[in-house]
């Protein structure tokens, strides 16, 4: 594969096997490149199924987890939480190559995928979903970001890497840490797992930055995420509102609702010609699957189905890269809806279209989708807390269950057993205090099952994100004070007035019709 530079100085892929452009016409994407955002949703769904079952299950499947430090990056970035609501990322990378770096098997690629060489679609991010899970459960709202709108990137510390399609801020991440490692003497899957890295925190910070709210968890998953969980589950039903024929997909589908194996499944979610809307009329088919995949785990007996749990176990743990604190459980006692079809998916506004650097691209405004994103989900980012100022706009939320354990490495006498006694007036289970060596910041870490516990106290105390931690006892959080420690009131949350709630948005406001989540929605 050939290689050249931009004007931005930026090493990356020859342009013609990551664009397909041809001429002044708008680029006809690498054959399944959007696949990915149907598999990254589609195996979420899968940790959540694994999630449930039992702790037996659980254990088997998170020991075998593929899990990433990249959220660390970005966490000094990060706006405020103003509750306990959470935010995750699912990320599909267009990618033929396995975890280590090994190209798919073209056989494969080819002919079961149908998606051409392996050496098309490099590591550009076709999907881009934030899903919002609010605090106490409700409706979550997904919003997806078309992958070629043209944004400012970042890298993982904040650095612009200029003004790019959003997609391509893991590729440009990953080639330059890629390189650099190269020429350091690094080879094998070790260069490929630490240039994967790169390319992880480049998109978080990008993504948040755009949508100026903060990312709590993120999935990843590539293309052959999806053709093995529709392996595993088929036959899906999907719905069509008129007949389609694409030579380019293959797609070849009668109108009305029809059941899709592996292979017709991949047709339906990658179709972009023939469709009004192209790219982002594709974006709702793949958000269509999902709804209807989920309906299927819910409904037709998945959940009791031993073969066809073991198989997306296998799926998660061959597939999926999760950040490390991604807890399995406590994420899936918070986000049933995931499966209770009370998810809407949006996908965010783009302005027109123009050329770029020689490249086709959404125009977009960044301003007007952080307004969106935010009244959408209630965030409001002037009323965020500063560090030492209690959070006076956080909604009244019942302390989550943990027994919490505080040590001394302040330098204010007594501190410890005063923070203990404060977090048991607020509704937790006090456990012991005791010293700690001295340390400049205040941490928050917590043992199995005490997560959203460990957040809610991390956020009273303003520190940074709690982390899980396998010293730290199951059920309990440790908090080992520092010296930015503030003693705070022990008013129980409950009296504090509540957040303004999620604003309304009209639908005119997105790129076409919300696709709700919770049977087999009939799409174009």
């Amino acid at each position: 594969m050939t290689r050249n530079t931009t004007d931005d100085g930026r090493t990356e892929r020859a342009r013609s096997t990551r664009t397909g452009r041809k001429g002044g016409t708008r680029p006809r994407s690498s054959p399944l490149a959007v696949t990915a955002r149907a598999a990254v949703c589609v195996a979420s769904a899968a940790v959540l199924v694994a999630s449930a079952v039992s702790w037996t299950a659980y254990h088997w499947v998170t020991s075998g987890l593929n899990t990433s430090d990249a959220l660390d990056a970005i966490g000094k970035g990060a706006p405020r939480h103003l509750d306990n609501s959470v935010n995750l990322l699912l990320i599909g990378l267009d990618s033929r190559k396995d975890m280590d770096g090994n190209d798919l098997p073209r056989e494969f690629v080819q002919s079961q995928l149908h998606a051409g060489s392996s050496e098309i679609g490099y590591y550009n991010t076709n999907t881009l979903i934030l899903m919002h899970i609010p605090a106490g459960g409700g409706r979550v709202t997904a919003f997806s970001i078309p992958r070629d709108d043209y944004v400012e990137t970042l890298d993982g510390d904040g650095t612009s890497q200029g003004e790019h399609k959003i997609k391509e801020a893991y590729a440009n991440a990953y080639t330059v840490r890629h390189d650099k490692l190269s020429a350091q003497g690094v080879t094998g899957p070790d260069l490929e797992h630490r240039s994967r890295e790169a390319g992880r925190e480049a998109t978080l910070a990008t993504v948040q930055h755009l949508l100026g709210v903060p990312i709590d968890h993120f999935a990843e998953v590539n293309l052959l995420g999806f053709y093995d969980i529709a392996k595993v589950l088929q036959p899906i039903r999907v719905c069509l509102k008129h007949a389609v024929h694409d030579t380019y997909s293959g797609a070849d589908f009668p109108a009305g609702p029809q059941d899709l194996d592996p292979r017709q499944a991949l047709a339906f979610v990658r179709q972009r010609h023939g469709l009004d809307g192209g790219d982002l009329d594709r974006t709702r088919r793949q958000q269509a699957f999902l709804s209807s995949v989920t309906q299927k785990l819910k409904t037709e007996g998945v959940f009791g189905d031993l073969g066809k749990l073991q198989g997306l176990f296998g799926v998660v743990q061959k597939d999926l890269v999760i950040d490390h604190g991604f807890d399995v459980l406590d994420f899936a006692q918070q986000a049933t809806n995931l499966t209770g079809g009370n998810v809407e998916f949006h996908t965010l506004p783009i302005t027109g279209f123009a050329m770029r650097k020689g490249e086709d691209v959404n125009l977009v405004d960044p301003a007007r989708i952080r307004e969106i994103v935010q009244a959408m989900i209630g965030h409001d980012p002037a009323g965020a807390a500063t560090p030492g100022t209690p959070a006076a706009s956080t909604p009244a939320q019942p302390p989550a269950p943990a027994t919490v354990d505080v040590a001394n490495g302040s330098s204010r006498t007594g501190a410890a057993a005063a923070e203990l006694k404060a977090l048991g007036a607020l509704g937790y289970t006090p456990g012991t205090y005791s010293n700690a060596p001295a340390q400049s910041a205040t941490t928050v870490t917590y043992g199995t099952g005490a997560a959203t516990a460990a957040g809610q106290i991390a956020g009273r105390l303003h520190t940074a994100a709690a982390r899980p931690d396998p010293a730290v006892p199951a059920g309990h959080v440790r908090v080992v004070l520092g010296a930015d420690f503030t003693p705070r009131s022990t008013t129980p949350p409950t009296t504090r007035p509540p957040a303004a709630p999620p604003t309304t948005v009209p639908p005119s406001a997105f790129s076409g019709d919300a696709v709700r989540m919770g049977g087999i929605p009939c799409v174009d």
